[in-house]
């Protein structure tokens, strides 16, 4: 069935980079906008990330807007969210996410989610 998977997450020193991934299986994931979240401990959860399946177009949370980036790999089937000039309040579980009717715009809809990808930004 549908699946996503994310990896790529580690520790990092603030001011680093790391490069998340998010693969899909079961489907073909360029038909459907992706979002990333991330969760921290005692935190809601929070998009930071969206990129729209019909022309591209992307959105950035404001805490992240300029220093995380997402993108496509249609060979690969999977998406990306670069991040980089890390912060310590990066530090979260970052899960990618999808559903047959999600929109970027709406944020509604999600229904397929990965199983997350811990980041920890600290010296």
């Amino acid at each position: 069935q549908v699946q996503l998977v994310e990896s790529g997450g580690g520790l990092v020193q603030p001011g680093g980079s790391l490069r998340l991934s998010c693969a899909a299986s079961g489907f073909n994931l360029d038909y459907y906008a992706i979002g990333w979240f991330r969760q921290a401990p005692g935190k809601e959860r929070e998009r930071v990330s969206c990129i729209s399946s019909r022309d591209g177009s992307t959105y950035y949370a404001d805490s992240v807007k300029g220093r995380f980036t997402i993108s496509r790999d249609n060979a690969k089937n999977t998406v990306y969210l670069q991040m980089n000039t890390l912060k310590p309040d990066d530090t979260a579980v970052y899960y990618c996410a999808t559903g047959p009717f999600y929109g970027c715009a709406t944020n509604k809809g999600l229904e397929v989610w990965g199983q997350g990808t811990l980041v920890t930004v600290s010296s």
